[in-house]
């Protein structure tokens, strides 16, 4: 069975476009605007979704908050600005990927092609139960549900692995290189403060809990490494 594929973009062209390109391997739906987006993730299985930004009414940005409340789906944001505060503020959210315009047939379907690949990777993650300081952090891969004291933090599917593949190798500090090329692969285009943002963001969503521990700590000038609940209180 082919994946699928929802292309959400306000230009035909550009919807029909990407289509042509990604219809010879995946079965592809479209939408129009960011209000019919949200209906087909509610009710569509989807594999990734292919967001443009750029769009009247509810912009690309608005469509994926909404999509991260309800969903986990990859998303791969189309843009025609390389600014990186743009970038930063789609990882934030939730993106899973940028891709410029124009771009390359070659490029797209290689993009769309890893990202699917990393998500298939990430779902082999060992069914199990981490649990840290009396169950202070408890990292369950079963429901890929994250509960610090007790509580639950809502990551994306990124930040999940991350923190879950430091939690795996509590002893071992990971360069930003490393996580880089286990979240997303080997891509020498990408810069290595995504994987900042992304700490930075499970971060924001700890605090937002007002939680006392915080599970990721910085080794400055090399990287990341996890932070045992008793070092931290």
């Amino acid at each position: 069975m082919k994946r699928k594929i929802l292309i959400v973009d306000d230009e035909w062209n550009m919807r029909n476009l990407l289509s042509i390109y990604l219809s010879k391997d995946y079965d592809v739906v479209e939408a129009k605007d960011g209000e019919e987006a949200i209906r087909f993730v509610k009710t569509t299985e989807l594999d990734l979704i292919i967001l443009d930004i750029m769009m009247p009414y509810m912009n690309g940005w608005d469509v994926c908050v909404e999509v991260r409340k309800i969903k986990s789906t990859p998303i791969l944001m189309l843009t025609a600005r390389n600014e990186l505060k743009d970038k930063v503020h789609g990882l934030e959210i939730g993106a899973d990927d940028y891709l410029i315009k124009p771009f390359e047939p070659e490029e797209l379907l290689a993009r769309v092609k890893a990202i699917i690949r990393r998500t298939d990777l990430n779902t082999d993650i060992k069914d199990e139960v981490l649990s840290f300081g009396s169950d202070i952090l408890v990292i369950d891969s079963y429901s890929r549900k994250v509960f610090i004291e007790g509580k639950i933090v809502d990551l994306t599917p990124k930040e999940f692995v991350l923190l879950h593949t430091l939690a795996s190798n509590p002893k071992r500090v990971f360069t930003r290189e490393i996580l880089l090329e286990i979240l997303w692969g080997l891509n020498g285009s990408r810069d290595t403060r995504t994987v900042d943002t992304h700490i930075k963001n499970i971060r924001v969503k700890i605090k937002e809990k007002e939680l006392n521990y915080v599970p990721i700590e910085t080794v400055w000038g090399v990287g990341y490494k996890f932070n045992y609940p008793e070092e931290s209180l």
